[in-house]
């Protein structure tokens, strides 16, 4: 990696730049201080940290958020009956966040291969992701298919009424958000 970029795991000191960009790339409310706690949480297992940001200086330009094989709880967008690997070795890709200034510079991919380096330590051999598929130029949708994500299913209007994001504003759609989530598998041996 570029030396004029920092990355490190995330911990509590980069919540707030978390929050902030995390909110700015997708809208109000996606992310705060309550669920940014319960994230981080989920990215650990036997002392290992699954999610990652990365500095230039003092600015935070990225950052994964990865919750560790058997940390999470399926939701309703979720459908394990058509994933080829087993629900207990699948983690989640929470999100991938890069600022506008610094998209398209390999930068998303980075942090994806830190996050599974650490996730086959955990005993992962896949990784879920709900890819926002309106993203500006679709790019959550190609950086995960050229990493290797395969498609499983769309979910319509996937953050509408989403009980675990209750204020949030979408950067496309206001308050009654449209967008789609395409869920994806990555498994990391076929890497």
């Amino acid at each position: 990696m570029n030396t004029q970029f920092q990355l490190s795991n995330l911990s509590e000191e980069h919540f707030t730049d978390v929050i902030q960009l995390g909110n700015l790339v997708h809208g109000d409310g996606y992310l705060f201080p309550d669920t940014i706690t319960a994230i981080h949480s989920k990215g650990i297992k036997d002392g290992l940290n699954s999610s990652f940001v990365l500095y230039k200086g003092d600015l935070l330009v990225g950052f994964r958020l990865t919750y560790a094989p058997n940390n999470w709880q399926l939701d309703r967008w979720c459908t394990p009956g058509l994933w080829p690997i087993k629900q207990e070795h699948v983690a989640y890709f929470k999100c991938n966040t890069i600022h506008p200034d610094f998209q398209g510079k390999g930068l998303g991919g980075t942090l994806l291969s830190e996050s599974i380096s650490v996730l086959k330590k955990m005993g992962a051999k896949a990784g879920l992701s709900h890819i926002w598929m309106q993203s500006p130029g679709n790019a959550s949708f190609k950086y995960f298919t050229k990493a290797g994500g395969v498609l499983i299913k769309t979910h319509p209007r996937r953050w509408h009424e989403d009980e675990s994001l209750p204020n949030y504003v979408c950067i496309l759609c206001g308050e009654d958000c449209y967008c789609d989530a395409s869920e994806m598998l990555l498994e990391f041996d076929k890497e």
